[in-house]
């Protein structure tokens, strides 16, 4: 149990980082070009976008070497066992979705809590951060 707590904080602190980099190398990035106000909130949202794929990639590869390398459970139902069941059962949680026809067992279904509340969390700051975005370009008058 000892171990899922330690990659679980890992993986917490990894997409922690992951997303607050992303945030700010956009915040720092965007008043230094010359572009249309909206265009920087398409930017916003893409650069966010590919932050919680980043996230949950690597709670899918956890998950995928959780099971396969070191045998601290599976994923059970209707998965093939390739990326994209990891990938799809990771996106599941993190965005608080839940769970389909794929399950955890074992110490599997520590880290599927852990990854449902840090995308509860990162998902809220992702939202919190767009709408002041918005709220300082949206009504602007539109520069190049």
């Amino acid at each position: 149990m000892f171990v899922v707590i330690i990659i679980s904080l890992i993986l917490v602190v990894s997409s922690i980082l992951v997303h607050y980099e992303a945030l700010r190398n956009v915040s720092n990035f965007l008043p230094k070009i010359p572009m249309l106000h909206r265009a920087r909130l398409l930017i916003i949202i893409f650069a966010v976008f590919i932050a919680h794929i980043i996230e949950i990639s690597l709670f899918a590869l956890a998950f995928a070497l959780m099971q396969h390398q070191w045998g601290m459970g599976a994923l059970i139902g209707s998965p093939e066992g390739n990326w994209l069941d990891y990938f799809y059962f990771s996106a599941s949680n993190f965005t608080t979705l839940g769970m389909g026809e794929i399950f955890p067992t074992g110490h599997l279904r520590f880290l599927t809590a852990i990854e449902s509340l840090t995308g509860l969390v990162l998902i809220t700051w992702s939202a919190s951060y767009a709408y002041l975005a918005m709220s300082k370009y949206w009504g602007m008058k539109h520069e190049k």
